[in-house]
C-alpha cells in the first residue's frame, strides 16, 4: 500500500524546554552520532529551578513539529471506509530522552486518538498521552501523515492478504459483507473481524474503496502544538 509523504527517517532530535523558557527551539534531525537505535535523544533539558547538584526537573515542553514514533499492539492492519472514523490506541515505539539521557516519554506509553476523514484521505488525530508506569495523563495535539491511497475490493479480490487479522471498522464491515456474503467472508476474517458483520444486510454491492492502514508504518506522529510534560 502506498502512502503519501513517506517518512525518510524515524530518528529525530527534539528540543525540550522548561516552563520558564521564552523561546521554542526549532526541530533538528539527529545524526547517527547523536542518536542511539534504542531511543530518541532530545536537546539539553532546562530545569524549572536549576540546581548544580540535582538534574531533576518539574516541567518540560517538547515543541511543536517534533516526531513521535508509534506502533499498534492491537492489530497489524486497520480497514476503514473513506468517510469512516475509528477510535485507536497507539503505543510509543521507543524511549524519548534528553541529550543528557533523561527519560521524557518511556516506550510503551499509550496515545489515544481517532482516525477520521481529512479532505481526500484519512489521518490519525492524537488526543491523550498516557505515560507508562505512572498515573500521568497529558493532552496531546499530534497527527499522522495523511493517508490517501485506497484499495478497491470486489468479489475477485484475494481478501486473505488484506483482511486476515485486521481491525475492521463498522462501515467497512458493512460494505464488505454486502460484497462477500456471510459465510466465506467470516471464515476469512476470523474472530476479530467477524463481530463487525453481525446483522448485516448482505448482497447487492459489487466493490468498495477502503483504506488498509498499517499502524506500525503509517501512523507515526508529529506534534502540532507544544507538548507539556
Amino acid at each position: 500500500m502506498l502512502i503519501s509523504n513517506r517518512w525518510q527517517s524515524k530518528t529525530a532530535l527534539v528540543m525540550a524546554l522548561g516552563m520558564s523558557s521564552i523561546t521554542a527551539v526549532p526541530i533538528m534531525m539527529a545524526t547517527s552520532a547523536t542518536a542511539s537505535p534504542d531511543s530518541y535523544r532530545v536537546a539539553q533539558l532546562f530545569p524549572s529551578q536549576p540546581s548544580p547538584i540535582s538534574q531533576e526537573f518539574t516541567n518540560v515542553t517538547i515543541p511543536a513539529g517534533n516526531f513521535i514514533p508509534t506502533r499498534s499492539d492491537e492489530t497489524d492492519k486497520i480497514v476503514i471506509t473513506p468517510d469512516e472514523s475509528m477510535s485507536v490506541t497507539l503505543v510509543v515505539d521507543t524511549d524519548i530522552r534528553s541529550s543528557a539521557g533523561t527519560l521524557l516519554i518511556p516506550a510503551g506509553s499509550e496515545i489515544d486518538g481517532e482516525l477520521r476523514p481529512d479532505g481526500n484521505g484519512t489521518r490519525f488525530f492524537a488526543q491523550e498521552l498516557r505515560i507508562r508506569n505512572s498515573n500521568q495523563r497529558v493532552s496531546i495535539n499530534a497527527t499522522s501523515q495523511k493517508i490517501t491511497e485506497t484499495e478497491t475490493i470486489n468479489e475477485g479480490t484475494d481478501t486473505s492478504s488484506i483482511l486476515t487479522g485486521a481491525l475492521i471498522g463498522a462501515a467497512a464491515g458493512t460494505v464488505l459483507g454486502e460484497i462477500f456474503g456471510d459465510i466465506d467472508f467470516l471464515e476469512v476474517l476470523g474472530g476479530a473481524g467477524a463481530g463487525a458483520l453481525a446483522g448485516l444486510l448482505l448482497g447487492g454491492r459489487k466493490e468498495a474503496e477502503v483504506f488498509v492502514i498499517n499502524p506500525d508504518r503509517d501512523l507515526d506522529l508529529t506534534l502540532q502544538s507544544d507538548l507539556m510534560l
